[in-house]
């Protein structure tokens, strides 16, 4: 990811009004009788998957259009403007979606695509990309039709872009194919109709299969019905200053939200596969090229609801190979909302995902959070997920009130939750009570890790100890999803002080059948550490000798 300080970026087309995507520009609530859904009429699962969004949402099926475009990913710029771009604007014109008139063309002047007409107004609320719609228009050397600007910022002289973030632009007359469209409503709290109306939010049901497209609907519906539940993650240490300042900022609005959170700021690399990674609603990380760590796990699942984003130039390169792009892959893995770039974007013309979080958090539906969170259309940025997907739709109040309905593995975390936000209230006693309370009705690891935190906090040393101790016994079922929290048991243990049930956390664990040998060997060679801490010297040997022996293995060549 590139960054660079393009020093007249303020020229752009920006519009000062403080304007932004709730409220005046949606006046009635029925959003979805005004999404518009758009399929390929020569890709039969991209018609099933308009009719299924349709069918799930109440959108009506005379919303549907369905245009025969071409199967690849990429498209050229002659076909985005003669079949895609064209034929869409025409018939959202016909159908009155956008209101507007031709504009005449001088004698002998080339046709251009977009200065054909004059728009008015635009009804759209959402327009949602179905999956066999190409993903990127690729640049083709036209001449440079804003030399203006790019003649100072020569990185910016091409004419590539993802097809969504083209088609955000369908109200627009006349803008620049070279470099990018600023975006009037980015990071603006409250929008006004005549500055909403200049973009159409675009959002798009994609994925490696149409079963993966059809589960962002699915997921989103499910999240709605009970909310957002889980834990958060931030993973800080990429290659700029900047996007480790926005992750900070999102770290920030995770703790005031109340999420269990694990922050990593000391490792540079991303997370570690044997990171404890259990009910991820919420991620937000940078920076790599191949798809790893948790992620790259073939058992890994989000909870239903989650939101993640890893910034990386080319995350959604592909939407069709979870082993080649992040989108690809966390879509595969079940997350319900996710954004990226289908090229190199430079990272102040990404979305920014503290912002993304902020309208999230405030109760804004995904595609609008999308919106106001990228600086510039006519650029690299698409959104995958249900635009009318509210994660936040669902207060903790109604979610701790019917906690007995949720599903049994995601029923901790709402306790989780508001234990945190009693802490930061000053309520630390009576987060400890619920917590202590929630263990006598059974004993769960994500509980027992944030309850001895919290007491360690107010100094009870001893309570934090006692709350720990069932993980370490025999009678407590353990699986080998629940690796990485006994880990963090043991960590736990060292950092007060008691290295023997530290190490005892550490046999537990490398008892667990079916551990990933990725993980056993970074979890053997901690071990191995515990039992020197602990003075064991021939647990320590044994410990060490296995982690030579798996290491010796996967280092042979293959034969």
């Amino acid at each position: 990811m590139r960054c660079r300080p393009f020093l007249l970026l303020g020229l752009v087309l920006a519009l000062g009004l403080d304007t932004g995507l709730r409220g005046a520009a949606d006046p009635d609530s029925d959003l979805a009788s005004r999404v518009v859904i758009l399929a390929n009429s020569a890709d039969a699962d991209s018609v099933v998957l308009a009719h299924y969004y349709a069918e799930k949402r109440g959108v009506p099926a005379a919303n549907i259009i369905a245009l025969k475009l071409p199967a690849a990913e990429i498209i050229t710029r002659a076909e985005f403007d003669t079949q895609l771009y064209q034929p869409l604007q025409d018939e959202l014109i016909r159908l009155k979606w956008l209101d507007g008139y031709p504009v005449p063309v001088a004698a002998g002047a080339a046709p251009n695509p977009r200065a054909r007409y004059s728009i008015i107004s635009n009804r759209i609320s959402y327009l949602v990309v179905c999956r066999g719609v190409p993903l990127f228009v690729g640049s083709d050397g036209s001449p440079d039709d804003n030399p203006q600007f790019t003649s100072r910022n020569i990185q910016l002289r091409h004419n590539d872009a993802a097809v969504d973030a083209e088609l955000a632009l369908l109200p627009r007359k006349g803008w620049p194919l070279m470099a990018f469209v600023a975006n009037p409503v980015f990071n603006r709290e409250r929008p006004v109709p005549l500055i909403a109306q200049q973009i159409v939010k675009v959002a798009r049901l994609d994925g490696p299969t149409l079963a993966d497209a059809r589960r962002l609907v699915d997921n989103a519906l499910a999240a709605e019905a009970v909310g957002l539940v889980g834990r958060g993650y931030i993973d800080i240490g990429g290659p700029h200053a900047d996007g480790d300042k926005w992750l900070e900022e999102a770290a920030q609005a995770l703790a005031a939200l109340g999420f269990d959170t694990d922050v990593d700021r000391a490792n540079p690399a991303t997370l570690a596969p044997e990171s404890r990674f259990d009910a991820p609603a919420l991620y937000f990380g940078w920076y790599s090229a191949t798809v790893n760590g948790p992620f790259a796990r073939e058992d890994f699942r989000f909870p239903p609801g989650a939101v993640a984003l890893h910034i990386f130039s080319f995350s959604a390169s592909t939407l069709r190979d979870p082993r080649r792009a992040w989108l690809a892959a966390l879509v595969a893995r079940g997350v319900t909302g996710t954004v990226g770039n289908v090229s190199e974007p430079f990272l102040q013309f990404t979305h920014e995902p503290q912002l993304l979080l902020r309208a999230l958090a405030r109760g804004d539906m995904l595609g609008d959070a999308a919106a106001y969170a990228i600086p510039y259309f006519s650029w690299m940025g698409v959104l995958i997920g249900d635009p009318l997907y509210r994660p936040f739709k669902v207060s903790l109040d109604e979610q701790w009130r019917d906690r007995a309905t949720l599903p049994a593995e995601l029923r901790p975390y709402v306790l989780l939750r508001r234990m945190r936000l009693l802490v930061a209230a000053g309520k630390a006693a009576e987060a400890v009570a619920l917590g202590q309370e929630a263990q006598r009705e059974g004993f769960r690891l994500p509980v027992a890790l944030t309850l001895a935190d919290v007491q360690r906090a107010a100094g009870d040393q001893a309570g934090a100890r006692r709350s720990l101790a069932p993980a370490l016994a025999a009678a407590t079922p353990l699986t080998a999803a629940d690796a990485p929290l006994l880990a963090t048991v043991a960590a736990r243990y060292a950092a007060l002080d008691e290295p023997k049930s530290a190490l005892q956390a550490w046999r537990r664990l490398l008892e667990i059948s079916g551990l990933p040998a990725e993980g056993r060997t970074a979890w053997l060679r901690q071990a191995a550490a515990a039992a020197q801490a602990a003075k064991d010297r021939d647990l320590a040997a044994d410990w060490e000798a296995e982690l030579w022996m798996l290491t010796s293995r996967s280092a042979a060549p293959a034969k």
